[in-house]
């Protein structure tokens, strides 16, 4: 019984850090990869994995895998 005092306050802690943790996808190093920060290619950074957040930059890194070549539209 007092081994169960110990584990099932551990597991409930254990389980709030995994439920609340947000999940990287190389992020950090894509952005060191294109000198670019998220917002670059992201319209909402909170959001990044739904490819409908993605900027023209963000569309043209996803279809090449590099910004290489990427001509970004003049904005008037």
């Amino acid at each position: 019984m007092s081994h169960l005092k110990v584990i099932l306050p551990a597991a409930i802690v254990l389980g709030g850090i995994l439920v609340c943790t947000t999940a990287s996808y190389g992020t950090a190093d894509i952005a060191k990869k294109t000198t670019q920060k998220c917002v670059y290619c992201h319209t909402d950074v909170k959001n990044a994995k739904d490819l409908k957040t993605l900027t023209d930059a963000g569309k043209y890194y996803h279809e090449h895998k590099s910004l290489d070549g990427y001509k970004a539209a003049d904005k008037k």
